[in-house]
Parts: C-alpha cells; structure tokens; sequence
C-alpha cells in the first residue's frame, strides 16, 4: 500500500520474508540457531567474533588501546562474522551470543570460558579486566564514563536502524522517517557538540571508553563515511565533533582497530582476521 494511502496494519503481523530492503535476509522475527557451525578457536585466551562495523571497532579499537599500553594480555584472535551469509546464526556463534548480533568475545582465560556479549558490556569488561584502563577510577568520573557510554548504546540504534536504514537501505524512501530519524540524528549531533564545546573528550581531558564507544559512530558519520550523509545532515556545522573525532581518529590504535575485520574498503585497509600485530601491516 502506498504512503499517500496510508498503512493499515493487520490484526495480527506476519512475517513477509520479501520485505526489509538491503538487509532483509539477515532479519527474522525469531532467535536461535539456523544452522550447526562451530566457532573457531585461535592461541591466545581473548577470543574475538565480529565485523568491522561501527559496533565491531569498538571492541578492536580497545583491544589495540590495551596493547599500545603494554598488556600483553590483551593479544588476541580476531575471527570475521559475515553477517551478509548469516554466519550470526550459527551454533556456535549463538552460543556466544543469543542475540546473534556482533561483536562477541570469549575469555578463555577463566574456566569455564566467560562469553560477553554486547560492545559496551565488552569494552567495560576488557577495562576492568585490564586494571580499569580507560575507565576511571574516581566514582564521579565513572558515573559521567557510564553516562555516556550508555547515551550512546541508546542513541546509536536510531542512527543505525532508523536514519541509516530508511536513508540508505530501505527498499523505497519515505519522507516521513527519514524527517523523523534525521532530526533526532540531529538532536544527538547537537547534544555532542554543546558537551564537547567545553571538554576535550566526553567526560573531559580523559581519554575512555566513552570515546571508544562514540567514535566509529558519530565520528564517521561527521566525516561523511557513514551511510554517505554529510550534506544531508550538515555534518560540517558541529565543528567541536569534528575536533573530537579527528583526535580519536588520529591514535595509532584506533587506526589499526578500525582495520581488523574489515572486508571493504582499499585493499590495504582490509585485515579480515587478525592473529598477532604482525597481522596489521
């Protein structure tokens, strides 16, 4: 039924496997595996399942943070989920995480394994596993790290799911949820732009996971990497962002995070899995 006509819904949903646009084979209405597939385990205790989406550098980004800090601890086996061939859905990976979402990380240093799920859980995990690295230890500053690690797991769905795929992924384009996610995308530009006005980083002139968190997201949407939106969303106009992102971008660890998983892109950039640092050219 066209807008102008306007969506009846039926009295009750159904699920029509032919809808959903660019991304509609890897969505379903139901959990649990489709197929019995285990995951592979590499050499080192930190086992890493994801792809190198906003969601998955945020895991690679810290991991690499930890060993820029000399923990040896943090080395790692980077496996890529192609997400595209539904390799989410997997026994194995569902054990991981039953959400079947990426990134998913197993700690095979404690017995049993320990599984995470989720970036943020992830990135606050690997900080306390690591002796708080960038988290702070002061509770005022924690509380304001978690703040904003939080805003951005809340916020960062209606800049995915809702702008990105109305905007770049939905079979048609509809005016009205493109108006309505762009300006919330707006409001959360907005909100990182007063924030950042007064503050080096998201809590302050600490560097944490809250950056960690926000960047692949916010910062490749100001950079115009992101669903190719720069103009449409006058991204130029929150300069303290493009301050912000620049300087996050611009860490040696975060360049080579950005890389791991990564099946797009130039050649060069591209690091599909990565097993040691030699793996990063």
């Amino acid at each position: 039924m066209s807008e102008e006509q306007g969506y009846v819904p039926p009295k009750v949903w159904t699920w029509d496997q032919e809808s959903g646009g660019r991304f509609a084979n890897i969505n379903r209405p139901i959990a649990g595996p489709t197929h019995d597939k285990d995951l592979p385990v590499g050499g080192h205790p930190l086992q890493l399942y994801s792809l190198a989406t906003p969601n998955g550098v945020k895991v690679t980004v810290m991991l690499e943070e930890l060993l820029a800090l000399g923990h040896e601890g943090a080395e790692y086996d980077a496996y890529l989920i192609n997400i595209q061939e539904g390799a989410q859905f997997s026994s194995g990976f569902v054990a991981a995480n039953p959400n079947s979402k990426i990134p998913a990380l197993v700690d095979h240093s404690t017995s049993p394994p320990t599984r995470v799920f989720e970036s943020g859980a992830i990135l606050v995990y690997l900080a306390e596993k690591f002796g708080n690295a960038f988290y702070p230890e002061d509770p005022s500053k924690r509380a304001e790290c978690l703040s904003w690690l939080f805003w951005q797991m809340g916020s960062a769905p209606y800049l995915g799911g809702g702008f990105g795929h109305f905007y770049a992924y939905a079979p048609e384009k509809w005016e009205y949820p493109i108006n309505r996610f762009a300006m919330e995308v707006k409001r959360q530009l907005d909100v990182l732009d007063r924030n950042l006005a007064e503050r080096e980083y998201l809590i302050g002139d600490e560097y944490t996971i809250a950056d960690i968190a926000t960047c692949p997201w916010y910062g490749a949407l100001v950079f115009g990497v992101l669903y190719e939106a720069g103009e449409f969303l006058d991204v130029k106009s929150y300069t303290n962002v493009q301050r912000w992102a620049k300087a996050v971008n611009d860490r040696p660890a975060v360049q080579r995070g950005r890389r791991v998983n990564r099946m797009w892109g130039p050649e060069e950039e591209q690091v599909p899995e990565r097993h040691s640092a030699a793996d990063i050219r």
